[in-house]
């Protein structure tokens, strides 16, 4: 993941619109259990791997095949959201701002497994 939010800061334009909205958000991930903070209040977007006592203005909590899924593009973000595999605590505005992280994110993922062997 660190791999691929530091192609995301380099790709000019990839995270400005979830900079802009000065979101910090938090992911919890199961199977296995992973915490990931996406900080976007500035650029360039940081990442923490443990919890740092900042509240998010969103958190969200998803199986690591389902994020996988959505990073490769064969599962759609917007039918995880809405069939109840992606569940979130705060609001659901902040949550469609951070589809064009995703889109982004989904573009260079890929590649980001193939440079370490793992697609």
């Amino acid at each position: 993941m660190t791999t691929l939010f530091d192609r995301l800061n380099d790709r000019p334009g990839a995270a400005d619109d979830f900079v802009k909205n000065r979101m910090m958000v938090s992911l919890y991930i199961d199977n296995p259990k992973v915490f990931l903070g996406v900080d976007g209040r500035q650029k360039p977007v940081k990442i923490n791997f443990s919890p740092d006592g900042v509240k998010p203005d969103l958190a969200i909590r998803l199986d690591a095949d389902l994020l996988h899924g959505i990073l490769l593009g064969t599962v759609r973000l917007r039918d995880a959201y809405f069939g109840g595999q992606i569940k979130t605590k705060g609001s659901i505005f902040k949550a469609m701002k951070l589809a064009d992280l995703f889109r982004q994110a989904e573009k260079l993922y890929p590649d980001v497994l193939k440079d370490q062997g793992l697609l």
